[in-house]
């Protein structure tokens, strides 16, 4: 399965020289826990990192920094870990493994923003998985019992 085909493509996103204060903002407004960090918020949406909400309490108030004036691109982390959207899932989940991310933006060919894919979106694909396994099984029994009267 290509990740273009479970990735969120209503990634929200701001730039760099966002404050805290307009990111806490931008996740209120739009309810989420993250933003993607894009070169140029206008044009071509290129990520430059991820900024969560953990990330503005720990790093920002956390060291006691003004979040009217500490800017996303102060705390965002570097370097950016993408998925590219015609990639498969497993070698996503692998990349998320290998650099303990739990949200990468996703990017189209020519690398811009064109989604993100998170640990939850990918925990309810499994569960769906195993919910639909668990019932080829119940149904497998019934056909079973059904078939030894």
């Amino acid at each position: 399965m290509l990740i273009k085909s479970i990735c969120n493509p209503e990634a929200v996103s701001c730039g760099a020289t966002t404050t805290v204060v307009e990111a806490a903002a931008l996740m209120r407004k739009h309810h989420v826990g993250d933003l993607v960090v894009v070169g140029e918020p206008t044009r071509d949406q290129v990520p430059l990192g991820v900024v969560t909400d953990r990330d503005l309490v720990v790093e920002v108030l956390g060291l006691g920094l003004d979040p009217a004036t500490t800017r996303v691109g102060a705390i965002v982390r570097k370097p950016v870990v993408v998925a590219h959207d015609n990639e498969e899932v497993p070698q996503v989940i692998e990349r998320m493994k290998t650099h303990g991310v739990r949200r990468i933006p996703v990017v189209d060919r020519g690398g811009a923003l064109a989604g993100i894919i998170t640990l939850d979106d990918l925990l309810g694909l499994v569960a769906a998985d195993l919910a639909a396994l668990a019932g080829l099984v119940a149904q497998q029994s019934g056909r079973e019992r059904r078939a030894r009267r």
